[in-house]
């Protein structure tokens, strides 16, 4: 009961100065104690971070931080049963507090120390599989394994702390704004079976279809910390079980929600990370491509894609020539600050094979001015000095040209923008602050794209039930193909964090897309369809990745660092070995039978063999 009460995973604690309040075991937190707590008598609780070898002192830790214990040789003996491994001790003391010296390397643990009264040992340990200290290195499948101590550290208790005030900031805007008196196309779904033979049930990717279905119910309103899942691959960004912060509104357009949405972050964000400056900036589908190659731009450093179509055009060099002839062609460019200076490692290593694919040729501005590139000789001096113009390049960067079709051209020219700023930054030159936050808007999406594997076949870039833009809508029964749509996406720091759009809301207008432009089954969603058709009110909504936005907030490389019981990479959870096997037995209720690859041995391998395989 001790351990459970102490825990330091609990959502909070009340806290008072003098003794411990009947509804807590402690007084203060180890990293509350100041200077202004001298001379009173306070109850603190935590683990053993250090025992000293003579039992002079002790290092206590809690979620706050540290404190430094001294143990009065004469008046308080520590327990026999926590000498063993001092890591890891939940104890109490009743304590007084007093100012102690400041060696210089001892500074972090603060100007108070406590002299022991008393010491009970609520738990002990022998032994832990790593020690609970940031510094110390650990495998990430350890990491997953035993996650409940890995949540110990100080990094991931900032982690989760910092997210459960953004969530209760984001409850309480919401809240106080909002409250008044889908078939398979996009990612995959997990399935969960039924005893209805031959009958699944779908874990919802999120919450579109039912938040659509409240709107035509006349709720008018709704947001909702939602779970969501997706069956597909773990990335550093992506998880199978994510969270996001959703809403729906009726009545309203694609300004009121980026409106919303701007005053919700504002309203919730942490003081210590600065103010956000409001409204957003606001860029097109058609401008984040021209200008970055890609619809979700990092916009903390230039290196913008620069079109030098008209300069080849005048040209006699050969290849750039008949690429820009043909229609829907272009030269693009890209210019490295100071890349010239280092431009062996453009020359290119792990680079080479893309560039060679790409037929990039690359440009090196000499400190004098002039060129240093097999296109020297090619290029004229009015087409030279029109290059350098166009590109803003300086002495001492590098210039990457390529040409080719622009649909292809650009997210490739995008792409290797991003990897040139991971190469100046891995040799040490500042591209990207780490510590900005710049948010995006960008707008004005196609509303369908061609299918990668059948470009002559149509499929939404966002998902079926977004609306047309008013002024395209008669394009989507003539050239659906042109048509933008009222999609909008939230990008921060070059990471796409929320979508959401204006949805169809008359049932002819849905089925016509569903049928004749996606060519799918619209009995799958007859039951929106029906509901579409008896009066629903034009309404939008839109979704947060509630994950991807606190990873970026707190710097960590992986959303696993801002989640309490992440899966791993392969989408395992190491310490409960999960997913597990279930046997012939167990399914028959389901009438589900398991055909085995016979790569995986059958059921006798455990998923954590499998991972470490």
């Amino acid at each position: 009961t001790h351990i459970m009460h102490l825990s330091n995973f609990l959502p909070c604690y009340l806290f008072r100065s003098g003794s411990s309040s009947s509804l807590s075991f402690r007084s203060h937190t180890c990293g509350q104690l100041r200077s202004e707590h001298i001379g009173e008598k306070v109850t603190l609780c935590g683990w053993v971070q250090y025992l000293s070898r003579q039992d002079l002192f002790v290092i206590l830790r809690d979620f706050s931080g540290l404190t430094q214990v001294l143990i009065p040789q004469q008046e308080v003996s520590v327990p026999h049963d926590s000498r063993g491994s001092h890591q890891t001790h939940f104890i109490q003391l009743p304590w007084r507090v007093k100012r102690r010296p400041l060696p210089s390397s001892m500074k972090s643990r603060g100007d108070v120390e406590v002299l022991a009264e008393d010491v009970e040992v609520f738990n002990v340990c022998q032994k832990l599989p790593f020690e609970i200290k940031d510094f110390v290195k650990k495998s990430e499948s350890l990491r997953m394994q035993f996650r409940y101590l890995d949540l110990r550290s100080s990094s991931l208790q900032k982690n989760l702390r910092l997210r459960s005030q953004l969530v209760m900031r984001m409850r309480e805007y919401l809240s106080r704004l909002l409250i008044f008196p889908t078939p398979r196309l996009g990612a995959k779904e997990f399935v969960v079976p039924s005893r209805d033979p031959g009958r699944f049930y779908s874990l919802p990717q999120s919450p579109q279809q039912f938040k659509q279905l409240l709107m035509v119910a006349g709720i008018d309103r709704y947001f909702q910390i939602a779970r969501c899942y997706r069956d597909e691959g773990s990335k550093p960004d992506r998880q199978p079980e994510f969270t996001q912060v959703d809403i729906e509104m009726s009545f309203v357009d694609q300004a009121g929600i980026m409106s919303l949405v701007e005053g919700l972050l504002e309203y919730s964000w942490p003081a210590e990370k600065g103010p956000l400056p409001l409204p957003f900036p606001c860029v097109t589908y058609e401008e984040a491509m021209r200008d970055y190659g890609v619809d979700k731009p990092d916009t903390r450093f230039g290196m913008k894609l620069t079109d030098l179509r008209d300069v080849f055009l005048s040209t006699d060099i050969g290849f750039f020539k008949s690429a820009v002839s043909k229609a829907g062609s272009s030269v693009l460019a890209i210019c490295v600050p100071r890349g010239a200076v280092r431009a062996n490692f453009f020359l290119l290593g792990e680079q080479d094979h893309f560039l060679f694919l790409l037929e990039v040729s690359l440009v090196l501005v000499r400190e004098d001015g002039t060129l240093k590139s097999p296109l020297k000789k090619l290029l004229s001096g009015p087409a030279t000095d029109a290059v350098l113009r166009k590109t803003a390049a300086e002495p001492g960067d590098l210039l990457l040209i390529a040409a080719g079709p622009i649909e292809v051209l650009r997210p490739m020219l995008g792409s290797l923008r991003l990897q040139c700023a991971e190469l100046l930054e891995s040799h040490g030159l500042t591209v990207r602050d780490s510590s900005a936050f710049h948010f995006l808007w960008v707008v004005d999406f196609p509303l369908f794209l061609p299918k990668k594997d059948e470009p002559e076949q149509l499929e939404s870039a966002h998902h079926p039930f977004t609306a047309p833009a008013p002024e395209d809508t008669a394009l989507l029964y003539t050239q659906p193909e042109k048509v933008r749509g009222q999609h909008y996406d939230l990008v921060l720091n070059g990471c796409e964090i929320g979508g959401g759009s204006v949805r169809i809301h008359k049932a002819s207008e849905q089925l016509h897309v569903l049928k004749n432009i996606l060519k799918e089954d619209p009995t799958v969603l007859s039951h929106l369809l029906e509901a579409l058709d008896s009066g629903a009110p034009p309404h939008a909504g839109i979704a947060l990745g509630l994950d991807r936005l606190v990873s970026i907030m707190v710097g960590a490389s992986s959303i696993r660092d801002v989640i309490a019981f992440p899966k791993s990479f392969r989408g395992h959870d190491l310490m409960s070995r999960a997913p597990d096997f279930v046997s012939d037995e167990e399914l028959k209720s389901y009438h589900i039978s398991v055909k085995w690859p016979a790569e995986t041995g059958g059921p006798d391998r455990k998923c954590g063999d499998l991972e470490q395989r």
